[in-house]
Parts: structure tokens; sequence; C-alpha cells
């Protein structure tokens, strides 16, 4: 069913670039996606693919001196983030819009207990007093699986596991309740029992709270169990955006394709390596004018080295950047390991046609 509730975020035309010593690196080129309330939509890449910059760039925490927004829109509540005075984004983050990173160690200040990191965001962006912030944080402990909340709300990080730490760390960013969490690689510091505890705690909260999360991640096998839509990056560009079962059981792009292949099989009946993708990411301070992925391709078409593809459209929620969609370009099969995880959704979806505008 279409969504018609007014978009929670929307991200249009957005570009982000660096100035080194050796040029402009052209980390975000020109990303487009919407956030509906409620909603998990997930980014997929390989590390330099641009998705922590387009976060990071929401939430305005580029380097100063370095990183800018180039052009772009950030609209959220009615105002756009991308022009918004420091003052005012302060106001923001941690309220309405709050940051998981990776490394819990990083996120918590060892030299404060966690109940008072918990809390902090309470007195100062609710205007609690501390013994309000108190009853609160230990609530919110109670709520990610903290243990014996009161009792360890005087503790230090590390007196706590990487685990706990990271179910702090998501206390923490839930303390106000924000409209909107972005979870930059959240589990990767975790092993895989606790990651899969990290991703069930995520999708009970995000029930609870009727959060929207934007999950920032390298491993599409995390992504099937918390995303609804996913968007795929390669280059400072979103190469292919759908619902989780379209990017996993109908995916059109050839770097979507080599992500997915990639990944283990659970069908242990055929005897199928997993296949590496050839070559690097490409080099942003001169961007390729074709199609990023090309030279990595195997698929790659004459156009792909000569003109940027424009977006096909596969279905009302699956959009792809790739010449092979277009009706001339030759009929190309997807690889095996990618054959494996695809299963039969008769008339879902249609031919695929030219779109432009905004992903929705």
């Amino acid at each position: 069913m279409e969504n018609t509730t007014e978009p929670l975020l929307q991200v249009k035309d957005l570009k982000v670039s660096f100035d080194i010593r050796a040029g402009e690196v052209q980390a975000v080129r020109g990303v487009d996606f919407v956030l509906n309330k409620g909603e998990t939509l997930a980014i997929v890449g390989e590390s330099g693919s641009g998705k922590s910059v387009t976060t990071k760039a929401i939430m305005r925490l580029l380097p100063g001196r370095v990183g800018r927004i180039k052009s772009g829109q950030v609209l959220f509540n009615n105002q756009d983030l991308a022009k918004l005075k420091e003052k005012d984004m302060q106001n923001i983050r941690g309220s309405e819009i709050s940051l998981i990173s990776q490394d819990p160690m990083t996120s918590l200040n060892p030299t404060m207990t966690i109940g008072r990191q918990v809390a902090e965001p309470l007195i100062k962006h609710m205007n609690m007093s501390k013994s309000d912030a108190k009853k609160r944080a230990i609530e919110i402990l109670k709520d990610v699986g903290i243990k014996k909340a009161e009792e360890r709300y005087g503790m230090y990080p590390h007196q706590f596991s990487g685990g706990q730490r990271q179910r702090i760390v998501i206390a923490t960013a839930l303390a106000c309740e924000p409209k909107i969490l972005i979870a930059d690689e959240p589990t990767t510091a975790l092993d895989v029992t606790m990651q899969a505890q990290i991703l069930d705690l995520m999708n009970e909260l995000k029930e609870k709270f009727g959060t929207a999360i934007i999950f920032i991640t390298h491993d599409l096998g995390v992504v099937a169990n918390v995303a609804d839509k996913v968007a795929v990056m390669y280059g400072g560009q979103i190469v292919e955006s759908g619902q989780v079962d379209e990017i996993f059981y109908n995916p059109k792009h050839p770097y979507t394709w080599g992500l997915l292949s990639s990944m283990p099989s659970l069908d242990t009946t055929k005897d199928i390596s997993l296949q590496a993708i050839p070559g690097t990411p490409p080099d942003l301070i001169n961007p390729p004018k074709g199609d990023a992925f090309a030279p990595r391709s195997e698929y790659a078409l004459e156009i792909d080295f000569e003109e940027p593809p424009p977006w096909f459209q596969v279905s009302d929620t699956h959009f792809v950047r790739s010449w092979l969609l277009h009706p001339d370009a030759p009929h190309v099969e997807p690889p095996e390991m990618v054959k494996m995880k695809h299963r039969d959704l008769p008339g879902q979806f249609d031919t695929p046609k030219q779109v432009k505008g905004v992903l929705a």
C-alpha cells in the first residue's frame, strides 16, 4: 500500500565534498532518499562508498575545515538542516535526531558514570530535574536490557561488556525519544550472538517508540533482519533502491549482485564459493564520467564508460541506475550465487522504465 503520509526526512540531491591538498574529494554525489515515520532504511555499501558521510552531513557533523555540504537539501520538520545555524542544530542533535556509532568505547565518556551519560540529554533537551532524569534514565536502561539498572547506574563504562556498552549507547541515543535514529555500523565490533541481540533490541525499540531508523552497514546479511527499505551506495551515489525483498530477491544492479554474491548462503546442498568484487572503489577526486562501477564490472557496456546511467524504474518502489535495464541493452543473467537467493515473486515486478526525480 502506498504511503500517503508526509515524509519525516527528505534528502534531495545531496552533494558533500572534502577539500584536501590533493584536491576536492566528491564523497557524496547527488543522493536522494525519503524516510517515513517508524521506517528503517538501510544504506549499504563498501567502505568509502559515501554512506557514513551522508549521515554525518544530515547530522551536520562533517569536519569543519575540510568537509562541506556543497549543495542539496536535507528537509526535516519543515526546515533545511543543510542551511541551519549550528546553534539550532545543537537543539536537534540528541533530541530529534540521534546517532549510534559502531564503537561504544569512543561514544561513552570513560570518566563519567553510565547513568549520568544517559540522564544528561534529558536534563539538557527536556529540562528535567536531576532526580526526574535519573528515574527516567533507569527506566531506559531497563528498556535496553541492562539488568539491575538501579545498582549499575553509578558504574563506569569499563565495568560493562562490549554488548552492554552498546546497549548503553542506544539508551543514551533514545533518551529523548528522537524521531530519527542513525545507527552507523552499530554491530561491527560485536560477536555474532551479541549482534543478533542488538538487532532484535533495535527492532523492539522501533516498535515501542515509533522511531525511524537509518541503518548504515556494509553487511547485507544484517539488512534482512532490520530494514524495510534498502539503498545501495557506490562511488558516492545510490545505485539501487527498493523494498528489502526487492533488493534481495530481484536485484538489478551488478554492484548489488556483487554484494549478494559475497554473502554466505544457508543452502548447503550446493557447493558454490563466495565471490569477491574485483578491483577497488573509484577515485572521487577525479570521478569517472560514466558508471562509477563499470571498471569493476564484468557486465559493463561501452556506454557505461561514457555516460552515467539514468534511473530506471522496476516497480513502484524499486529504482536502479544501470544501463543494463535500457530496452536496447543485451539480456544478462545474474551470477549463480544471486540466483540461489532468488525466490519466485510472480507478477510483482514490471518492465523497467526510465524515470526522473527524487526516489520515493
